[in-house]
């Protein structure tokens, strides 16, 4: 080994042992275990399932090798439970970035009662996702409250429905994700310097002109943060597909979480749900890859 690179190790080894680097790792330490313990050992362990038969047997687990990603790939099954997924993230993505944005835009506004409607477009983010998905089940039985509104004869058959089974589910994580967007949308408003929205004014713009030349681009950090984070709670959505409809009907708005559960602990092949669980965290850590390169 050549004496500058010894010199440079350490050099590093100094660095990483001094009294202040010693303390951060003592502070960081129970973090760290914790971290270990309840995130990378389980993520590590999903993918060992995964290249597994994942049978919880007697005669143990044995290697499988890629088999478990070759039957994910041909079963006409998780094909349509993608469809399912992309299609729910997609039609809940876009009113979750559009109508939170036009109630931050409104709510930033200076007016009687402005923190009492804050805090009722708010609340919906600090209900059980439970809790929520038996009330609306309850909102749309055929006898429920909407058909009620609607008035139609005969009732819709919300839960009987495919299409209007997923128009259900994606309501309703519309109306989860409302309040978490708008106040990150209102944070990111009152982060734009007032000085530019002066400017403006003083050169005749108008309200819509200094929307979309000050308001939007001042706003995109928050925006891609909000769609990223929107697409991951779609994607990790389970309990109002367990509570509300089940998967059903003919599989209509199974997802890829609520799959991935079936497969685990209905039918116990946790190799194959540990593949499909894989790739779902390929496409997560992908998406927030994607996050931190547009927001630097």
């Amino acid at each position: 080994m050549k004496p500058k690179t010894t010199q440079i190790i350490g050099q590093k080894i100094s660095t990483w042992l001094d009294d202040q680097a010693i303390a951060a790792w003592v502070f960081l330490a129970p973090a760290l275990i914790v971290l270990g313990i309840f995130v990378v050992f389980p993520m590590v362990y999903m993918v060992y399932l995964s290249v597994t038969d994942g049978y919880l047997t007697l005669a143990g687990v044995r290697w499988v090798g890629l088999n478990n990603y070759v039957r994910l790939l041909k079963n006409p099954d998780f094909w349509q439970i993608l469809g399912n997924t992309i299609y729910f993230a997609f039609w809940t993505l876009v009113p979750s970035v559009i109508f939170p944005l036009g109630l931050a835009v409104l709510l930033n506004r200076n007016f009687v009662g402005r923190g009492l409607w804050r805090s009722l477009f708010f609340l919906p983010s600090v209900v059980s996702i439970v809790a929520a998905g038996l009330g609306w089940r309850w909102l749309f039985q055929p006898d429920g409250i909407i058909n009620s509104i609607l008035r139609l004869n005969p009732p819709l058959a919300w839960f009987n429905d495919p299409n209007l089974a997923m128009t259900v589910l994606i309501l309703l994580s519309i109306w989860k994700q409302l309040g978490f967007n708008m106040v990150v949308f209102l944070a990111g408003l009152q982060a734009i310097p007032q000085s530019r929205y002066e400017a403006a004014e003083l050169d005749g713009a108008d309200d819509l002109a200094q929307f979309w030349h000050i308001t939007l681009p001042g706003l995109r950090p928050t925006t891609i943060f909000i769609v990223i984070s929107t697409v991951i709670f779609t994607f990790r959505s389970f309990e109002q597909v367990y509570v509300v409809t089940g998967g059903g009907p003919l599989n209509a708005t199974n997802i890829l979480v609520h799959y991935i559960y079936e497969q685990a602990f209905g039918i116990f092949d946790f190799g194959y749900a540990a593949a499909a669980a894989v790739l779902m965290l390929v496409a997560v850590l992908g998406l927030v890859w994607l996050q931190i390169k547009t927001s630097n």
